[in-house]
């Protein structure tokens, strides 16, 4: 099963826990979670189900390719961590 966090920041703006699901690749893992939460859905993923400029995510350490389809490809024991970008000097 694929262990999917969320960085404690994100629980400032909404309950995020840590999930574990099934899935292929990221698109899938993350629809798996997003499936009983559409609000945290919708401050990860825009109107148009992609990566919001302000997030990122990293599988196995690496941050993800495809921010339009989420289509990264993930194995049974991968952990995908998600995470808000921060910037500012």
């Amino acid at each position: 099963m694929v262990r999917v966090v969320f960085t404690p920041n994100l629980e400032r703006h909404l309950s995020c826990p840590e999930a574990t699901v099934s899935g292929d690749s990221v698109r899938e893992a993350l629809d798996a979670v997003f499936e009983t939460d559409q609000q945290l859905r919708g401050y990860i993923l825009d109107d148009q189900s992609r990566l919001r400029q302000h997030m990122v995510i990293f599988v196995d350490g690496k941050t993800i390719v495809d921010r339009v389809h989420l289509s990264d490809s993930i194995s049974p024991n991968s952990e995908i961590y998600v995470m808000q970008a921060l910037s500012g000097g």
